[in-house]
């Protein structure tokens, strides 16, 4: 039995670079997520002031915009965090 042994780039054999990549990943979600929540609480809000804001659409609102922001925070700061050491490897000429 042959089997074609492909070969992997370094960078996914590297775990800091497989931490980081994960890392990005994560952030790239943290941020969908926060921002599709708050584009969740305009929307909604639109709608209730456009006809009749209830106290059930409100709670919604103001739900989404305290969870959106509690997970849009902490994914910001790691998205810059990826990226300020992405770019430091670059200037020190690790990539």
């Amino acid at each position: 039995m042959t089997t074609n042994a492909v070969s992997q780039p370094e960078e996914s054999q590297d775990p800091v670079l497989q931490q980081r990549a994960q890392m990005k990943r994560l952030a790239i979600a943290g941020k969908r997520i926060g921002y599709g929540l708050f584009l969740t609480a305009m929307t909604i809000f639109f709608v209730g002031f456009s006809g009749d804001l209830t106290k059930t659409m409100t709670n919604i609102i103001v739900v989404c915009l305290v969870v959106g922001s509690i997970v849009l925070a902490p994914a910001i700061v790691l998205g810059y965090a990826v990226g300020a050491a992405a770019r430091e490897d670059r200037q020190n000429g690790r990539t």
